[in-house]
């Protein structure tokens, strides 16, 4: 900290002067994260910047509208409430948040039941697929619950039903299913994984239940997939968390988490403080936060509406496929997405031998674009793919763009003698795989060097 003050306009211009080094947000197509709103939600949030969303008391218009956003979600999602039946659900920073919150009741009500049973209740886990996000990881790490993922393979980049359901035992306090994979968009097969543990519970007398995880698809999937059969429509479904600043249009820092009733959701969880005013219950992670997101959430629901969504999903998914088919022209990539699932485009070089995905990534932020590059979870880790976020300010213009910019790329790189020749020449003796995954790993190390000599994020 400095020992004196400077004037303001000195403060604003070191910093904006330094913030000129940051990538472009709207040319940032690794994230999820909504980078555009219009001017008049710009106001609101600007408006409501300096509101403490705890202070309930103080502010009971913004809770208002948080309570009409997770009741508008829940019967997005098909909760199955009476007419004058309130959704039971909060708003959180993001959907980490919002799956520990989760985690914690099925971790809770799993517990009460063995306790009541008189049986052990030190040893509880989580199924998932490999492909899931991090925050998924750090719950189990955080709370004490093994995490017991189902491995990858080529060609099959989700969590299959099938596996997940054998690894259920009477520890199991939930299996967690993605709706919408980070590694590629893909919605995991809910309503098949809800009939094979429905089965299995049957012959076990176990109750494991169903989260679903649509932090990327929960705005999606009853736009463009009404008739896919995912949220609480299916009995084994018992909460949903989405990202409302993904797909459901807000800037960084709002999740929601929706039960399916209140006996899902333990009320030893839920505490009642009034050194705030009037008692109040609270269910969250942290205590402060902004009240601007949800102020702006409520914008974007009523604002759009069902076709204001659909139209926006559409146009994503439509640009997707402009993407795509540019993509597949240039006769160089393999296309790992699927065409129904998340608005992206995840795609691998046919022939990696020479160079590879990374250096596209590497090469590409020469002209502005930030895609990344990585590999697949276990057992698909020697993959490596790039991923395109279509997001609803990425326009067909942007689109063709970046297919030109793609094709300039591939023509540098072939003007260019490779760099791991001599690694692919001396591991004749190895297998494909291991040799993809050594050129993989050399160029991974040769991407974090070069990372930390530039200075640009």
């Amino acid at each position: 900290m400095p020992t004196n003050s400077i004037p303001k306009e000195a403060a604003y211009q070191i910093i904006n002067d330094e913030l000129m080094l940051d990538g472009n947000p709207r040319l940032n197509l690794a994230s999820f994260v909504t980078t555009w709103m219009e001017p008049e939600c710009d106001k609101l949030i600007m408006a409501s910047i300096n509101k403490n969303y705890v202070d309930m008391d103080e502010y009971p218009v913004t809770t208002e509208l948080q309570n009409r956003c997770v009741n508008m979600i829940a019967h997005l999602f098909n909760a199955p409430l009476g007419e004058s039946e309130a959704a039971v659900g909060v708003g959180t920073v993001g959907s980490s948040e919002a799956i520990m919150l989760a985690g914690l009741a099925f971790k809770r009500q799993w517990q009460n039941k063995r306790k009541a049973e008189g049986k052990p209740y030190d040893k509880p886990n989580i199924v998932t697929g490999a492909n899931v996000q991090v925050c998924w990881e750090k719950f189990a790490r955080y709370f004490e619950v093994e995490l017991k993922e189902v491995k990858l393979r080529d060609g099959y980049y989700v969590m299959d039903p099938v596996k997940a359901v054998e690894l259920v035992d009477e520890n199991t306090i939930c299996v967690a299913a993605i709706l919408g994979s980070t590694l590629n968009g893909e919605f995991e097969d809910v309503k098949h994984l809800n009939d094979l543990l429905t089965k299995k519970n049957q012959e076990t007398g176990w109750d494991t239940p169903i989260h679903v995880d649509a932090a990327s698809g929960g705005f999606i999937a009853p736009f463009l997939y009404p008739e896919l059969e995912w949220d609480f429509r299916l009995p084994l479904v018992k909460s949903i968390n989405v990202s409302g600043h993904k797909y459901g249009l807000v800037y960084a820092g709002i999740g929601w988490v929706i039960w399916r009733s209140k006996d899902d959701l333990p009320d030893e969880l839920i505490f009642h403080i009034n050194y705030l005013g009037a008692d109040q219950p609270t269910f969250t992670l942290n205590f402060s936060k902004g009240s601007s997101q949800v102020i702006a959430q409520y914008y974007q629901l009523i604002r759009l509406g069902y076709e204001g969504y659909r139209n926006i999903m559409e146009n994503c998914q439509e640009n997707a496929m402009v993407l795509k088919e540019g993509l597949l022209k240039t006769g160089h990539f393999n296309i790992v997405s699927k065409d129904k699932g998340v608005p992206l485009v995840a795609f691998s070089l046919k022939d990696n031998s020479c160079h590879n995905e990374f250096e596209v990534s590497d090469m590409l932020r020469r002209y502005g674009w930030i895609v990344p590059a990585y590999t697949m979870p276990p057992d698909a880790q020697h993959v490596t793919v790039l991923r395109v976020v279509i997001r609803e300010d990425f326009s067909r213009t942007l689109a063709e763009r970046l297919v030109n910019d793609i094709q300039k790329v591939l023509y540098e790189l072939d003007t260019l003698p490779a760099k791991v020749t001599a690694k692919v020449q001396e591991s004749n003796k190895k297998s494909e795989i291991e040799t993809q995954r050594e050129i993989t790993e050399a160029w991974k190390k040769f991407v974090r060097e070069k990372k930390k000599t530039n200075g640009v994020c």
